[in-house]
């Protein structure tokens, strides 16, 4: 049995600590005992007050669990007479064993209460027992808490991003959908069946993949050249692409389909509106021991004033954040003129797949 097994059953964790403390308690005692050249028979009295205080002190815990629930005016009180009442009851067990083994001559000459001698000592002691409970239990509910708060972020994080990459499916289902309809209308059926049939890959691609593990970068790139060729279907030699990618780095891990949105962007505002169409350029490299991916296109820009993002660029507003969830402050995505076009830019941790993916 683990340690984690332990600690989720709370029962045996319970009579596994109460039982490795009685022992230390035995232990010292019987230390104590061959310390100071205690007689044979004063053993007797440590063995007999361990397990007398194993004993009475384990219902403790029945009592502390209701105590648990209560008002702190009415936890306070009641362990101090809780401890107080069982430390009267095991003095009268270790000062028996102690008149019965050790000094039975001295019985008779004991007065009655002699019996309860101690028992203000032994009440510290199971006061220390009680404080070990409570700090125990106060620590186990933190981890409890802990551990709930932990799960439900995780599962809200989760939640957030297969929002926002399931969010990229009907955007871009609809641009497409658009645009093999005008192909049919254009009178461009064969054209169109294709577009469909290629369509259909990448539906299946993203259907496939769990928005919550990373590809390689090879896998990633190789899902953009099925979104890329339902583009050229559509553009012709309108849509001028370029690749630069570093092969050192097509192991690394990147988030599925992280580049798609940004591609998608460029095509719809640097490409489309222009009659000679435009180029697009995809980078990936190694900068610094960082990941660093590239869409550039060479169109006309943004217009003074206007940030990609507000109000425009979908596309580009979803990958921010659902980087800005993966990865907290280790990323970056930035936008720069490139005069013409823009230059978009995510930096992210490079992260070297062991195997192929």
């Amino acid at each position: 049995m683990t340690l984690d097994d332990l600690r989720r059953n709370r029962n045996l964790l319970f009579w596994a600590l109460h039982t490795l403390g009685w022992s230390a308690y035995l232990i010292t005692q019987y230390l104590g005992a061959l310390l100071y050249e205690k007689p044979t028979s004063y053993i007797k009295v440590v063995f007999a007050a361990a397990a007398g205080g194993f004993v009475l002190s384990a219902p403790l815990r029945y009592l502390f669990r209701w105590l648990w629930k209560q008002r702190t005016a009415v936890i306070v009180p009641s362990v101090l007479l809780a401890a107080w009442v069982t430390a009267l009851c095991w003095r009268v067990i270790i000062n028996s064993s102690y008149m019965h083994w050790v000094e039975s001559d001295r019985m008779a000459d004991e007065p009655w209460y002699g019996i309860f001698v101690g028992t203000l000592s032994s009440t510290y002691l199971l006061l220390c027992w009680s404080g070990l409970y409570f700090g125990i239990k106060y620590y186990e509910t933190l981890q409890s808490q802990r551990e709930s708060v932990l799960r439900a972020s995780a599962l809200a994080q989760e939640a957030q991003v297969k929002m926002l990459r399931y969010q990229l499916n009907p955007h871009f289902l609809f641009n497409t959908l658009n645009a093999i309809s005008t192909l049919i209308l254009d009178g461009q059926g064969k054209v169109a069946n294709q577009a469909v049939g290629r369509l259909s890959d990448f539906l299946r691609y993203t259907l496939d993949q769990d928005p919550m593990k990373k590809v390689t970068l090879r896998h990633e790139l190789d899902a953009l050249n099925l979104y890329l060729g339902i583009e050229q279907l559509r553009f012709g030699d309108r849509l001028r692409l370029e690749f630069d990618i570093d092969e050192r780095v097509t192991s690394a891990l990147v988030p599925s389909l992280v580049l798609q949105p940004l591609v998608e962007n460029a095509l719809k505002y640097a490409v489309a509106p222009r009659e000679e169409g435009g180029r697009l350029r995809i980078e990936a490299r190694e900068v610094d021991c960082r990941l660093r991916l590239v869409v550039q296109d060479d169109g006309p820009g943004l217009p003074v004033g206007v940030e990609l993002g507000a109000g425009r660029g979908v596309g580009f507003r979803n990958t921010r954040e659902r980087l800005a969830v993966l990865y907290g402050e280790q990323q970056q995505i930035a936008v720069r003129f490139s005069r013409p076009g823009l230059r978009l830019e995510i930096t992210l941790p490079l992260e070297l797949a062991t195997q192929p993916t």
